[in-house]
């Protein structure tokens, strides 16, 4: 059974930083394209990062400079560092991986809540 875990969300102040954690389980995660999707508010759902190879990663406009989307080469957790938070970064925020050779077969986790608030 295919499993994903978000974790690391939370409630923090304007311009403070979070790490949240993807743990893949069932899955071989090298065999997947890893991304990152959040949800704010009221809004669709939106990508955030991918993380294709260690020299290909995307970013949302949003985002550049201040997240960075991390694969260790052992393991199978999917890590989202992001700094210098703003407001409209709220959001629910979602593991996503789909397979390299066969993209219809995708996995989603549920999602952990980040708040930016002061």
């Amino acid at each position: 059974q295919v499993q994903l875990v978000e974790s690391g969300g939370g409630l923090v102040q304007p311009g403070e930083s979070l790490k949240l954690s993807c743990a893949a389980s069932g899955i071989v995660l090298s065999e997947y394209i890893v991304a990152w999707y959040r949800e704010p508010p009221g809004n669709q759902r939106e990508l955030v990062a991918e993380y294709i190879t260690y020299d290909e990663r995307n970013y949302a406009d949003s985002v550049k400079g201040r997240f960075t989307i991390s694969k260790p080469l052992a393991g199978n957790t999917v890590y989202l560092e992001m700094n210098h938070l703003k407001p409209e970064d709220t959001a629910v925020y979602f593991c996503n991986v789909a397979h390299r050779e066969l993209a219809a077969i995708k996995y989603w986790g549920r999602g952990t809540q980040v708040t930016v608030s002061s």
